[in-house]
């Protein structure tokens, strides 16, 4: 089942590693640019879980978020201003967050950037009262449904997903319906995008089995593969990230279960780091992706990812949270920039950044992702492709389609 909808099927080796690199950083703190003499800033600010179960990802989101807003300055996008970037480790704890979350709106800081969807999810109601926007990269539905002062990328977790679906039944060729599973935390991320997608698996054509719980870090998933391959099932979707996708993965090579089964997951679990833990385990492997991949270098903004990060740090990293970061912060710093051509660096607040948001329609990142929000919608950019990961490289296999919407 692993080579089904696989094209090529060299398998290679790559040497195993236990951790994920982690960044050498303070775990707490914020850090700021200082603005040329005579020049303006603007304090923005990530609210990051850079400790905790989540880290490793969270780490090079930052890194991303940290790169574009370099950029941006020195291509002096806001003549005479400059964007300041502060932030502060969450450790993925509701009341780190709140701290710190009230001392930057104390601070007068417009803007927000947060991955850490139930703390934004908790505190919509202060957020509105405060006035003051959140950008994510983590989607779940609380945090964009109802509409409020909370801007995601992208679709939310289960919305992204059913291109997987889709792709996985145009290349289903029994006459009975294909069963699939979700494997993920107990929150939006794993639980809820299961529930999300429930109705539409079905109205596809597909019949969806109990959803396994899994941790963020993974030690053994024995018994949940167990259980999956108990029940038969054809499709199993890892909604979490590579700290989780890699364990499973090279449990079910160990199982002999990859040529039972099709193994996929959320973008945020394919990337280079996925190849390097899960080694052959990890070919064939499929998720949906909302930008192109780092080898798609005839797209600009994909190229001057790749220069920046030789620039900045002498060495490209090709995992999908850098993107996170890198779309987070040109969301942000062209928010920002609009509010100060409405309404003026000196009368620049959360509100005119959020109707400079509510107002960004087709906004193109380079040509790897086109934003829009209104009024009443929230999820950025709604067009997604499968890709697969085929000897050792990530490659797109499906179109470009836009993702329905499944939460009212």
């Amino acid at each position: 089942m692993r080579n089904k909808i696989l094209v090529k099927k060299e398998l290679w080796v790559f040497t195993a590693v236990a951790l994920i690199a982690l960044f050498v950083l303070a775990a707490c703190g914020p850090t700021l640019t200082t603005p040329p003499a005579g020049e303006k800033m603007v304090e923005i600010v990530d609210l990051t879980p850079l400790t905790g179960p989540t880290a490793a990802p969270e780490q090079i989101g930052m890194r991303g978020l940290q790169d574009y807003v370099k950029y941006f300055n020195e291509e002096e996008r806001i003549p005479g201003v400059t964007i300041g970037l502060l932030w502060s480790d969450t450790g993925r704890e509701m009341a780190r967050f709140v701290s710190a979350y009230r001392k930057f709106v104390a601070r007068g800081v417009p803007l927000f950037f947060s991955d850490d969807t139930i703390c934004i999810a908790a505190l919509k109601s202060q957020i509105e009262k405060d006035q003051v926007p959140f950008v994510s990269g983590s989607v779940s539905a609380p945090v964009i449904y109802p509409p409020g002062w909370a801007y995601c990328l992208w679709p939310t977790f289960g919305e992204v997903s059913t291109a997987v679906l889709d792709y996985f039944m145009e290349n289903w060729e029994e006459e009975r319906a294909p069963r699939v599973v979700y494997v993920g935390a107990d929150d939006e991320m794993g639980r809820g995008g299961a529930e999300e997608v429930s109705e539409y698996a079905k109205s596809i054509g597909m019949e969806m089995l109990p959803w396994e719980f899994a941790y963020y870090v993974v030690v053994d998933a024995t018994p949940q593969l167990l259980r999956i391959k108990d029940r038969e099932a054809d499709l199993v979707m890892i909604q979490s990230i590579v700290p989780a996708a890699a364990p499973i993965l090279r449990d079910a090579e160990r199982l002999g279960l990859l040529d039972e089964m099709q193994f996929a997951g959320l973008e945020f679990s394919m990337g280079e780091t996925l190849i390097r833990i899960a080694g052959p385990a990890a070919e064939g492997y499929l998720a949906p992706r909302c930008t192109p991949w780092f080898d798609e270098t005839e797209i600009p903004g994909i190229k001057a990812i790749r220069d920046i990060q030789e620039r900045y740090r002498g060495e490209v990293q090709e995992d999908p949270e850098y993107m996170g970061g890198w779309l987070g912060g040109a969301i942000m710093c062209e928010a920002t920039k609009r509010a100060i051509e409405e309404v003026g660096y000196e009368n620049l607040d959360g509100a005119a950044i959020k109707r400079a948001l509510d107002g960004m329609e087709g906004f193109d990142v380079d040509g790897m992702a086109k934003i829009t929000y209104t009024p009443e919608q929230r999820r950025g950019c709604g067009m997604v492709a499968v890709y697969q990961i085929q000897g050792g490289d990530i490659v797109r296999v499906s179109d470009w389609r836009e993702v329905p919407l499944l939460v009212p």
